[in-house]
């Protein structure tokens, strides 16, 4: 008898065993956040084919078993982090063949870094970004005499941090023609001394890039890898890259396709015929996304580019730069209306933005679910904010401008910085809004989104209480900005965003929970793992 009970309890036991559902991965004892409407809060999780397909408080006794099972020990996870608005592409290639100039103290620093940086690189063109006279003890525009002195035959290229200005040696710019007599519509070639300066503007800069050598599909792949690597370092699992032409987009599906790149990229099109003769429609896949069209307004605050509705306080005879003529406007928005893309454009400037809300409004009609954006929105004047939530435009916005420009955003601007970097104000015309770091020009780092957004402080801890603190955003709603919110604007908060059945597995444990953590922890947290479906992509 005794043998028979003791047979019938090991075949039960083989039973449930045999009963539990088997999965690929199960998290177990942690803190989740879920980040989904009700912003609820779990501690385990399953996943199988890189899909979430369970959640609750222990997956183990909920049926579930696993040959791969992670204690997290009280570790907090979040959804992967989304970059609203970034240049991905574009920083890979500066990892591999740009000099970086930020946070340049002076001129003479920016040409010294030139210097060792040539002499290790041996290029035939001499590239640079990341300078900033807004950082130097002389905050003017530099001129090409010093680089043309140590590049007479080299053509050397210095894109500003914005990326809206540049300087050129006389080489480079006697490459592609330009000289005293050439105008640029929507751009500036300035001069000094009655001699050109080298420094250009806007869309005077576009004759110099398109000379510029392009990345073999080799360097193209090592460019996207290398970035991809410090992405997930910081806990990024999806990136927005903020134009693109169609032959990269080509070779980022490429790689995706053959499992050699796992971020998901949200790639805007940049408004080029070719491009769209490529790719007619929006064209999703598990990792890729071409669902918008991407254009500019304006120039940049920095450089006085940006396009204001008055003159600018430190600079009275110039309001910017309007890039294009509203009829072209017009067109692109109209061909991405009917062929069902999102139109995301570049403004910053109150004229800009106004322009361009008058553009959608009259295309969008009102009400609707189009999620076209207005991207920056740095400064908008009071009786615009409405025209946000009226045709229901997406003010997509980057926390870290705010804390990078407030130094002299005041000189710029004056009276008019109380409407400038209004984060909480242009969230409320919605009920929500999509984050970003428009890295390279910023750092690729999400937690200084998180804390610029929440605190309005930069790393230094300045200002004391904070810059325009009304315009501060929750801990919630600045995590619902770089999740949930960020894959909305994107059309993809249906498989990414947040840690929900049925979502794509994206996840990111941090060292430190930074919802209730002292912000003075939040730069002391450490992105300890990352998961993109399902499967960990930190060594």
């Amino acid at each position: 008898m005794r043998k028979y009970y003791l047979s019938l309890f090991i075949s039960c036991v083989l039973m449930t065993s045999c009963m539990k559902e088997r999965v690929d991965l199960i998290i177990k004892n942690a803190n989740i956040y879920t980040v989904d409407s009700a912003f609820s809060k779990v501690h385990s999780l399953a996943v199988k084919d890189g899909n979430i397909v369970w959640l609750g408080d222990d997956a183990e006794k909920s049926g579930y078993t696993s040959g791969k099972i992670e204690d997290l020990n009280g570790g907090y996870l979040y959804p992967g982090f989304i970059d609203a608005h970034s240049h991905f592409t574009g920083y890979g290639e500066g990892l591999v063949r740009w000099c970086d100039l930020r946070e340049a103290s002076s001129w003479d620093e920016v040409v010294n870094r030139l210097k060792k940086f040539n002499e290790a690189n041996k290029n035939a063109w001499v590239l640079g970004r990341g300078w900033d006279q807004n950082l130097w003890e002389v905050k003017e525009f530099p001129d090409n005499s010093l680089l043309d002195k140590l590049f007479p035959n080299t053509p050397v290229v210095l894109t500003r941090i914005d990326g809206h200005a540049m300087i050129a040696n006389s080489t480079a710019l006697k490459l592609v023609g330009i000289d005293e007599t050439t105008k640029i519509e929507g751009g500036a070639i300035l001069k000094k001394n009655n001699r050109l300066s080298g420094v250009l503007l806007d869309n005077a800069m576009e004759r110099v890039y398109a000379a510029i050598p392009s990345l073999s599909a080799k360097e193209l792949a090592s460019a996207c890898l290398t970035a991809e690597e410090n992405c997930f370092k910081v806990g990024l699992t999806t990136v927005n890259d903020a134009g693109l032409n169609y032959n990269v987009i080509h070779e980022i599906d490429s790689l995706q396709q053959k499992g050699d790149l796992a971020i998901r990229v949200m790639a805007w099109l940049n408004p080029d015929e070719a491009n769209i003769e490529k790719i007619k429609e929006p064209y999703v896949t598990d990792h890729l996304w071409v669902t918008a069209i991407k254009l500019y307004a304006d120039g940049a605050l920095g450089s006085r580019g940006a396009l204001l509705k008055v003159p600018y306080a430190d600079k009275p005879e110039t309001r910017g730069l309007q890039l294009q003529q509203r009829d072209y406007y017009e067109k692109w928005g109209r061909l991405a209306f009917d062929r069902g893309f999102q139109l995301n454009t570049h403004a910053i400037g109150d004229s800009a933005v106004r322009l361009m809300l008058e553009v959608y409004g009259s295309i969008l009609n009102g009400s609707n679910d189009y999620r076209w954006r207005i991207e920056h929105a740095q400064v908008v004047s009071s009786e615009d904010v409405r025209l946000f939530e009226k045709y229901n435009v997406i003010p997509s916005m980057q926390p870290t401008h705010a804390t990078s420009d407030m130094y002299w955003a005041g000189d710029r601007l004056g009276d008019r910085v109380k409407q400038a970097y209004m984060l909480k104000t242009l969230m409320n015309a919605n009920g929500w809004i999509p984050l970003g770091t428009d890295f390279p020009i910023e750092s690729i780092d999400p937690l200084k989104t998180f804390f610029a957004a929440v605190f309005r402080q930069d790393t230094k801890g300045y200002p004391v209480g904070g810059f325009q603190m009304s315009d501060a955003l929750s801990r919630e709603e600045a995590l619902r900005g770089m999740t949930i919110w960020a894959a909305k604007a994107g059309r993809a908060e249906k498989s990414i965003g947040s840690i929900e059945v049925g979502k794509r597995a994206d996840f990111v444990l941090l060292s430190n929970d930074i919802m209730s953590v002292p912000k003075e922890s939040i730069f002391e947290t450490k992105v300890v793992q990352v998961w993109v479906d399902g499967m960990p992509k930190l060594k």
